[in-house]
């Protein structure tokens, strides 16, 4: 039997094309057959040559779907389950993975749609360790909210409780994408009186606005010093990673605040001002998200409408517009923030 799922090759191309089923991935996975699954600001690496590609990858790592074989050794789901999973992979059985933390994972994580594991942008993934990558998609819980559990809500949610941020106080999201809007929320959430939400374009900024934020255009650190009378924003959370919004980030906070760091940098190494960090008392965070840890936390508030992450999902298409799809990620525009791509 074979399905369809989302591949890039070496010169960034997306297509879908045709691939044998998954099989069950030892005793204690599960088969998941996809109801949707999204496109994330990493997945754009691939596309941007970041990450050396020798064969077609399988892309994508949100997902939700029903659960359409299930091993021997699996507890506590069952055939017909509707799940979301988690977009990072621990072995579930380590002391790594009794933290809820799968990047803690001692044999070493993997993230689905990287090579390692399958792609979540097709009809059928392969998820092992069942128990501890899935979930039960809770009451009251709609898919767009489960799909983002799986990945940028979470990431933005740990971005916002590693800056540190005090209550009533004052905090700077650099990079208006969805990891940067679900941090900009959660910051909210987390008792922060002013946010600044930075972005180049300026139909982000203004959907900032609107979710309560004041809004800077870059170049960000002189504006958010001159905004908190020359001191700086209490915490940074930058969700780019380019070299320039990280310098951006150092600049911005103030002395002896957080930046705390989830946008995914590229494999080139980056020139800390170390010396510069030293002399300020700085705190500098670079996070992934403990997904499974943020699960007890997200739900109850989205479940009683304390964290709103509508208007998050700008787009949904089929499948096989995703060479579409990915085009309108890639544009980073205001219009086109986060992409869902039903099978």
């Amino acid at each position: 039997m074979t399905m369809r799922a989302v591949v890039v090759d070496g010169s960034g191309q997306i297509r879908v094309e045709t691939r044998p089923d998954p099989t069950l991935p030892g005793p204690n996975g599960a088969i998941v057959q996809v109801e949707s699954a999204s496109i994330c600001g990493s997945d754009l690496h691939f596309l941007e040559g970041h990450y050396p590609i020798v064969d077609p990858v399988a892309l994508g790592h949100e997902a939700v779907g029903t659960v359409v074989e299930a091993g021997s050794d699996v507890n506590g789901f069952t055939v017909g389950d509707r799940v979301l999973v988690s977009s990072v992979a621990g072995c579930g059985q380590c002391g790594g993975c009794a933290t809820r933390d799968p990047i803690m994972c001692v044999h070493g994580p993997q993230i689905f749609g990287t090579g390692a594991l399958g792609g979540a942008q097709a009809e059928l993934l392969a998820v092992p360790a069942a128990d501890f990558q899935l979930l039960k998609i809770p009451e009251n819980i709609s898919t767009e909210q489960a799909l983002l559990l799986t990945d940028n809500l979470a990431t933005g949610w740990a971005a916002a409780k590693r800056a540190d941020i005090p209550i009533g106080g004052t905090v700077a999201v650099i990079g208006l994408g969805a990891v940067g809007m679900c941090a900009l929320r959660s910051a909210l959430t987390l008792g922060a009186a002013r946010v600044f939400a930075v972005d180049p374009v300026e139909a982000r900024r203004k959907r900032a606005e609107l979710w309560g934020a004041g809004t800077i255009a870059p170049p960000s650190a002189q504006a958010i010093r001159e905004a908190t009378n020359g001191l700086g924003a209490d915490a940074v959370i930058d969700a780019v990673g380019t070299d320039t919004s990280i310098d951006d980030s150092i600049a911005a906070v103030r002395t002896g605040g957080t930046v705390s760091i989830v946008g995914v940098h590229d494999l080139q190494p980056y020139p800390l001002p170390a010396l510069v960090c030293l002399l300020r008392n700085l705190t500098i965070r670079m996070t992934t998200a403990p997904i499974q840890q943020t699960w007890p936390e997200l739900i109850p508030l989205l479940q009683a409408g304390r964290m709103d992450v509508d208007g998050i999902f700008t787009d949904t298409l089929p499948l096989e517009s995703a060479a579409e799809g990915y085009a309108a990620a890639f544009s980073r525009s205001g219009e086109h923030l986060k992409v869902q791509l039903v099978p």
